[in-house]
């Protein structure tokens, strides 16, 4: 099994160039890696604990779904969804939410600076303190675990989130286990990003309102935030220091080792704060141009980056669904047909065994043949192929096909192209089984 890491993205604001060279360049180049699965969600969720402004809230979430494809996230080799295009997510929430006590949140970060604040300010402790904000910890632990994620990618800020995760999925395996580990215990990876100057020098981030858009304004935007870069007051000619400004640590973010050495040594022999602006400027440019084309493409398409997103919601469902059907059926949210019947006192009604198979609806494999080909098969409890599809050109085009196959309402004359029914099975045993993944994917 490949190692899982798994990144989620808030929609509360715009992307800059903090956070393509601290986030995003570097998570993409890591998504590559052979032996690694990476799951990608926009955190719209966890959004609207932070804003309460719903327009941000869209413009954030197209701009950064944007920002990431157009900087060379591939969705064919991850998973990029929606947070909220995945509802399993917010079952899992719940049955986390069940079982954890409100001791472990009483301790989280977040909740007692609000409260400490409040104590400070002469406020009610609570006051302004959302069930949201105090059950974040939860929300992110289901993030994590609905896909049990083996490496969690953060800050040193939200290394208690990852040990609050951990903590849930060890209560969950100790009360419905049943001496299996059915949630992984994930691991944090702290991210230590580079840190990247914003205008005034301090780190750039939209708290200190100091910040590059990184696509959104196109190239003037960009050199209009380059001129606004504080400088001090040499003129040209004078040596600059190259390490007490923002210009070189910018310019070596973007540039060769080669060049920034010779960047280097223009500043310290005087080059004019002006021109080194400019050829700051230039150097980001130079990166940034091919991907702000793919990314105004995608901002005038968005129909394109739902399909991405969707198509990423679908696949990640996938995978979503098998783990809440196990447990569901742990925590004893089964199937009528699954459990024993229990006679009421004085009734002669003998218990009955569950119905063969009864109990779980068929499942959906993905799969990649040794040719690149993508397949998928819709397999029964007892592990019969129901139907086939395939070949694909890419997981996307697999995806698509399997959405399509909802519409079919077990019909297994509509079945889309390259769909084949296993034709030694009866043809009610296939359509009853694709009825009954269809509507186990609704729920």
């Amino acid at each position: 099994m490949h190692e899982r890491i798994l990144t989620g993205i808030t929609t509360t604001g715009i992307p800059h160039l903090g956070n393509y060279v601290g986030a995003i360049r570097p998570a993409i180049k890591a998504s590559a890696t052979p032996s690694v699965e990476s799951f990608f969600f926009l955190a719209d969720y966890h959004g609207l604990i932070k804003c309460d402004d719903p327009e941000r809230i869209a413009q954030s979430r197209i701009e950064i779904a944007a920002s990431w494809v157009a900087a060379g996230l591939d969705p064919e080799r991850t998973y990029f969804y929606c947070q909220s295009d995945v509802p399993e997510t917010l079952e899992l929430y719940w049955l986390l939410t069940c079982l954890t006590s409100k001791g472990l949140m009483n301790r989280a970060h977040a909740y007692k600076a609000a409260i400490d604040s409040n104590g400070a300010d002469g406020e009610d402790i609570d006051a302004g303190v959302t069930m949201g904000l105090y059950c974040y910890p939860i929300l992110m632990a289901a993030d994590i675990l609905l896909f049990n994620a083996h490496k969690v990618p953060v800050g040193r800020d939200q290394l208690q989130h990852i040990e609050m995760t951990r903590d849930i999925a060890q209560r969950f395996n100790l009360l419905f286990g049943r001496g299996k580990e059915v949630l992984t215990l994930p691991e944090a990876v702290v991210s230590e990003q580079a840190v990247l100057p914003g205008l005034d020098g301090r780190k750039m981030s939209k708290s200190y309102d100091n910040t590059i858009p990184l696509f959104a304004g196109g190239h003037q935007a960009l050199k209009a935030g380059v001129m606004k870069i504080v400088t001090d007051s040499k003129l040209p000619g004078e040596p600059k220091d190259p390490d007490t400004n923002p210009i070189f640590t910018l310019y070596s973010a973007f540039a060769s080792a080669e060049a920034a050495t010779a960047f280097r040594a223009e500043l310290t022999n005087g080059l004019g704060w002006g021109e080194a602006k400019s050829r700051l400027a230039q150097c980001i440019e130079a990166e940034l141009a091919p991907m702000r084309e793919r990314y105004e493409a995608l901002m005038a398409a968005p129909g394109k980056l739902e399909d991405i997103l969707q198509t990423g919601a679908a696949k990640a469902r996938l995978l979503a669904g098998p783990l809440l059907e196990e447990m569901r059926d742990a925590v004893g949210l089964r199937t009528f047909s699954s459990v024993r019947s229990v006679a009421s006192p004085g009734s002669a009604v003998r218990p009955q065994p569950p119905a063969a198979g009864a109990s779980k609806p068929p499942a959906m494999r993905q799969y990649r043949e040794a040719d690149g080909k993508f397949h998928f098969k819709l397999v029964a409890n007892g592990g019969a192929v129901l139907l086939q599809g395939g070949p694909f050109e890419s997981g996307a085009e697999a995806g698509r096909c399997i959405r399509g196959l909802l519409e079919t309402k077990g019909n297994t004359h509509a079945l889309p192209t390259h769909v084949r029914i296993n034709a030694e099975l009866p043809s009610e045993e296939v359509e009853a089984g694709l009825l009954s993944w269809i509507e186990s994917s609704a729920d």
